[in-house]
């Protein structure tokens, strides 16, 4: 069995529920995120550069119908949070989904689950890095600075913000989500007053009027729209970590619920409403790929410096992300490395009672984004988002199928379920599950984009899995033995 650190002598508690499970992944951590953090993690995991960038590029395809496709996988997100905040309440881990796929599907679950879940954020922080050495190129001043150099800046400033302690990860995250959200508010406003006003926006009258007049909610059919889901669910791919943050904070019984709930309004305000709004004040066709529609929206109002203001917001967004991806990979590689399917330096813990190593392994994972930005410039971004995606899919499954075995045990009377939980259990999961499982359908059959690569992926990611679990099951089973395992009394 894993040695235990030092850290674990100041641990605050033992995660123990009334049940007598325990994740010894949980042991060691500080509870050092507030209220005020774990409320701002949630609307910033539910924001990103999906938004403020992808947008753009989705309009093309789909145009105003857009709205609707965020409005239905928000929905399915709502629901994949409201379960992970029920197993959450039931009993708070750090390893989150990953603990409690130990708990309900067992080790190989637990294996599955955590490293699609590294597979996700290792290659969102590949995008990321190189995401943001973009985005600093757009000021001239530092044009000549090489792209590899700006990536490694980045990666070193969110790094040390990581390592230092979880507090400095709530702070900078609260003021990353303070960023976002003040954006798409001010937005909004302006938009608002342009409605309101009547007037023009680049000889345009924005109103229902620009809707009706360029094709409608679907100009360009159903069909891109249903194709466009994959990169939608992707934007909200950061919505569970606030399942992570559930075992460092004082209170997660009264913060979670508070923070789940609220996420389905601000899905419906940030992203159907400045959808919608984006498509009020200009036709559709005025957006493209290459520009954030927030800046062309902006710019064509005539707001000063639009450009540059946006590019802050999205440099914020893919910061965030990032800092967002080496906290929870930290966290969830520790419950895996204590359970005997990770690398067992990756359990290892700061005295500041942060998971250091894991933090570290994936830093070095997302350095090789720059050398893939290097190898293939045009499509780099494309490739690791589509693996993430894949991630993203595979980790809202698990946590679906785990709240339905809870479920299931509560029903036979072997656990509680709280107050606070999923309705309509298990219509709700299973409907989610395949609305997932829809998702990859439809990916198979985006033949001009690149969903069926995507989808194809599943073939050495399921080989590699497959390697992995053989080569660790035997420590993994070993350590599970040893953790159930009845003490031995000293006496005889």
């Amino acid at each position: 069995m894993h040695k235990k650190d030092s850290s674990h002598k100041t641990a605050p508690d033992d995660p123990t529920t009334a049940e007598g499970v325990a994740d010894a992944g949980d042991l060691g951590y500080s509870k050092a995120l507030k209220p005020r953090h774990i409320s701002m993690i949630a609307i910033g995991g539910a924001i990103g550069t999906g938004l403020f960038l992808g947008a753009g590029g989705n309009l093309t395809k789909a145009g105003p119908a857009l709205a609707i496709a965020y409005a239905v996988c928000g929905v399915f997100a709502f629901f994949v949070v409201r379960a992970l905040g029920e197993l959450v309440v039931h009993r708070p881990s750090s390893g989150s989904f990953v603990s409690y796929a130990r708990e309900f599907l067992g080790e190989q679950g637990a294996y599955v689950a955590g490293w699609m879940y590294v597979l996700n954020w290792a290659t969102t922080g590949m995008a990321d890095i190189t995401a943001i050495a973009l985005y600093v190129h757009y000021w001239s001043v530092f044009t000549s600075v090489p792209q590899w150099v700006l990536a490694a800046i980045a990666l070193a400033v969110v790094l040390t913000v990581n390592l230092v302690s979880v507090k400095s990860f709530g702070e900078t995250e609260f003021w990353f989500a303070i960023v976002k959200v003040t954006a798409i508010v001010v937005f909004l406003l302006v938009g608002i007053f342009f409605l309101v006003s009547r007037k023009e926006v680049d000889g345009h009258t924005p109103g229902l009027s620009l809707i009706g007049d360029h094709g409608g909610w679907f100009p360009m059919g159903v069909l891109p729209v249903v194709l466009i889901t994959q990169t939608v669910i992707f934007a909200y791919s950061a919505v569970e970590m606030v399942g992570v943050t559930a075992g460092e904070t004082a209170d997660p019984a009264t913060v979670v619920p508070k923070a789940v709930n609220s996420i389905m309004w601000r899905v419906g305000i940030f992203y159907v409403g400045s959808i919608v709004m984006l498509t009020l004040l200009l036709p559709w066709t005025a957006y493209s790929a290459d520009q954030s529609p927030f800046v062309t929206a902006l710019s064509r109002i005539g707001v000063p410096a639009a450009g540059g203001i946006m590019n802050l917001v999205v440099l914020t967004a893919a910061m965030s992300s990032l800092n967002s991806g080496l906290y929870t990979t930290g966290r969830i590689l520790r419950s895996m490395a204590m359970a005997g399917s990770a690398p067992s330096f990756t359990a290892r813990m700061s005295r500041s009672h942060v998971p250091y190593a894991g933090i570290l392994l994936t830093s070095t994972v997302a350095l090789l984004g720059v050398a893939l930005n290097a190898w293939l410039p045009d499509d780099a971004f494309g490739i690791v988002t589509n693996v993430a995606s894949l991630g993203v899919i595979s980790t809202w499954c698990m946590i679906m199928l785990c709240h339905l075995v809870f479920v299931r045990r509560a029903r036979q009377g072997l656990v509680r379920r709280p107050a606070f939980r999923l309705w309509a259990s298990p219509w709700i999961e299973l409907t989610t599950i395949a609305f997932l499982l829809a998702v990859l359908v439809m990916m198979w059959f985006d033949t001009d984009g690149p969903g069926r690569d995507t989808v194809l992926l599943l073939v050495p990611v399921a080989l590699a899995l497959t390697g992995g679990w053989f080569a660790v099951r035997g420590r993994v089973h070993r350590i599970a033995a040893e953790r159930e395992a009845p003490p031995v009394d000293p006496l005889g």
